[in-house]
């Protein structure tokens, strides 16, 4: 590895193609991230889906990261696993295999048209927050404070917190 190391937060989800499955393979996938170190992954969550009704639940994490990579570059190794996982992005919302959303990238604040660090929705969902908080309980989003100021904006969204089955701490 080379230079300083950065810390990055991950959003894990799916709800196609036995979505536990999928993304359990998913936090695996990151331990395998170039130059990068899969530190810690939450408890599973199960969650409605936003947006378009009537498609199954989702199954979502958050991973911490330690990585090498530039944001960019981090963007583009998680969009490949995505690919690997047969991710499809035909419509917002659609219902998918793995989606892999870059939370945070340490205290940065990104805007282009590729990528908005921190991500731009993260304070206002429940599947974000509450793994969020599971794994970096003093987490502060950029611009918005800590994390944990946002429970009770996403106090009202249903999640269900799954068995962890031993499988947090990775490497």
């Amino acid at each position: 590895m080379r230079g300083v190391s950065h810390l990055a937060f991950v959003a894990l989800g799916a709800n196609l193609a036995d979505p536990l499955a999928q993304v359990r393979a998913a936090a695996a996938a990151l331990a395998d991230l170039p130059e990068s170190r899969l530190r810690q992954v939450s408890s599973l969550y199960r969650t409605a889906p936003l947006g378009i009704r009537g498609q199954p639940d989702f199954i979502n994490a958050v991973a911490a990261l330690e990585t090498w990579l530039d944001p960019q570059q981090l963007l583009d190794a998680l969009f490949a696993v995505e690919r690997r996982f047969g991710r499809r992005r035909e419509f917002h919302h659609a219902p998918r295999t793995l989606d892999l959303d870059l939370l945070l990238y340490e205290e940065r604040v990104l805007d282009s048209p590729r990528l908005r660090v921190p991500h731009p929705r993260m304070h206002l969902r429940a599947f974000v927050i509450a793994p969020l908080l599971e794994i970096a309980p003093l987490c502060r989003i950029p611009g918005r404070g800590t994390a944990a100021a946002w429970l009770p904006a996403v106090s009202q969204q249903a999640i269900e917190k799954l068995d962890a089955g031993g499988w947090q701490c990775l490497r």
